[in-house]
């Protein structure tokens, strides 16, 4: 198996206890960390409304579910509203000019929608006391409402975030006069520059000990730990000697040893004036034997700029097998 060799290489390599997750292993073990630096985890026993935060939901959700999220909010309670004028009766507004059911029904949303958001302009308003109820009800849940939504547009706005993309695939590439585990990530934002960036990378691997399977992590020496400035690309390189929890495995071997890349890359933004941080992981699945990338950046005609082509990042390029 694939920890035979580990244990014939370096019997006293040092495993990791400190990564926070459990080396209990099952037959259909899924990765621990999804690739948008997530962890794979559900929690159960617990109920819905004690775990679920929707402050935290609504900051973490994509740009097109949140704006999807605030129009449909938008557009039911003012249906909701709408049904509840209806019910009091039109007769306790004055200003309807339609006499279809259907023509009265869309007078009242839209008059809905200015009381909610106190437009107010007029033409229909309130007689009655229950019109007048729900009209004074919606007014403050539309208050509340856009407070609410302005919370929550500011906090995503100031949310630093690292704005980091990550290889698909890591390479296992020749390196010297050794081999090398290689992936490269890289910032895609203009005029966004991550300072003191630091990274951390472990690997799980899933060994037999007392009979059974457990995993096992090891902290991979890199050839750099840290860069002062992430203007363009960094290609992180493990290099593969003796010294390496994976010296000698081939493919199977990372499949046997159900093996994963654990990222974590720290950094300080300086338009936030905050840390950031990004996870990433790499199953066994997403790594490529005896290939290397493709050059990501070169001068520009001119030779007064540099041209990061970011459509490269996940190019790479086969090697040819060497011939014994």
């Amino acid at each position: 198996m694939a920890i035979d060799k580990l244990k014939s290489i370096d019997p006293k390599l040092k495993a990791n206890n400190d990564t926070g997750f459990g080396v209990i292993t099952g037959e259909n073990a899924g990765r621990f960390v999804n690739k948008d630096g997530t962890f794979n985890l559900k929690r159960v026993g617990i109920s819905f409304v004690n775990r679920f935060s929707i402050y935290q939901q609504m900051l973490n959700l994509p740009r097109w579910k949140f704006v999807g999220i605030i129009f449909l909010f938008y557009f039911v309670i003012n249906v909701l509203f709408t049904l509840a004028y209806m019910v009091a009766g039109v007769s306790e507004l004055q200003g309807l000019t339609c006499t279809t059911n259907w023509g009265k029904y869309k007078e009242l949303f839209f008059f809905s929608c200015q009381t909610f958001t106190t437009v107010g302009y007029g033409r229909i308003n309130p007689l009655g006391d229950w019109a007048n109820l729900i009209a004074a009800i919606e007014a403050l849940t539309g208050f509340l409402s856009f407070a609410l939504a302005t919370g929550l547009i500011f906090g995503r706005f100031a949310k630093p975030r690292s704005y980091l993309m990550f290889s698909n695939m890591a390479l296992i590439s020749p390196y010297k006069n050794i081999t090398a585990l290689t992936f490269r990530f890289v910032t895609y934002k203009d005029n966004h520059v991550l300072t003191n960036v630091e990274i951390k990378v472990n690997i799980a691997l899933k060994v037999p000990e007392d009979g059974k399977d457990v995993y096992k992590f090891y902290d991979l020496a890199l050839e750099r730990y840290k860069v002062d400035s992430l203007p363009l690309n960094w290609t992180v390189v493990h290099p593969i000697d003796e010294s390496s929890p994976i010296a000698g495995f081939n493919y199977q071997d990372m499949v046997n040893a159900d093996v994963e890349i654990y990222v974590l890359i720290t950094g300080f933004d300086a338009v936030y004036s905050s840390p950031v941080l990004q996870r990433t992981s790499y199953t066994y699945q997403e790594m490529k034997f005896n290939a290397k990338f493709v050059p990501m950046y070169h001068d520009s005609a001119d030779g007064q700029t540099t041209i990061l082509e970011m459509h490269k990042l996940n190019q790479i390029k086969i090697l040819e097998e060497k011939k014994v």
